[in-house]
């Protein structure tokens, strides 16, 4: 199954009661395994747990540390970019050359990358120091 495959058909499993916006993800590890995650929203935390954050989720409790590419996709637009925290996880997690692919239910994809998504990112070499 294609990543592409393996996030829209995660997508599908959100739990939006609240913003009924549905976003499926769905990476790729250097071991070839991919890992899907949806967004999840609850009454306490409206805006939920994105689904890139469940991916990584499910990836680490895998035993697995590494992304080597990313697929997100929502109904949308424009394709839509993971958000802050998320940008974040991925840059812990990916190479900043790994490839991202944002894509719409439509079939429009934006394809970038993980320090393209986070621009001077906080990372390890910043507390080469401590």
């Amino acid at each position: 199954m294609s990543l592409s495959d393996a996030a829209r058909a995660v997508r599908e499993n959100a739990y939006v009661p609240y913003s009924h916006f549905k976003v499926g993800a769905a990476l790729l590890t250097p071991a070839g395994n991919v890992y899907v995650g949806c967004n999840v929203e609850n009454v306490a935390y409206p805006e939920g747990t994105c689904a890139e954050a469940g991916a990584i989720a499910a990836m680490v409790a895998a035993g697995e540390t590494e992304i080597a590419e990313a697929y997100v996709i929502a109904d949308s637009p424009h394709p839509v970019p993971p958000c802050g925290g998320c940008r974040q996880k991925l840059m812990e997690f990916a190479k900043s050359s790994a490839k991202v692919t944002l894509a719409t239910v439509d079939g429009a994809e934006l394809v970038t990358t993980v320090g393209d998504l986070l621009p001077g990112a906080f990372t390890t070499e910043h507390m080469d120091r401590s």
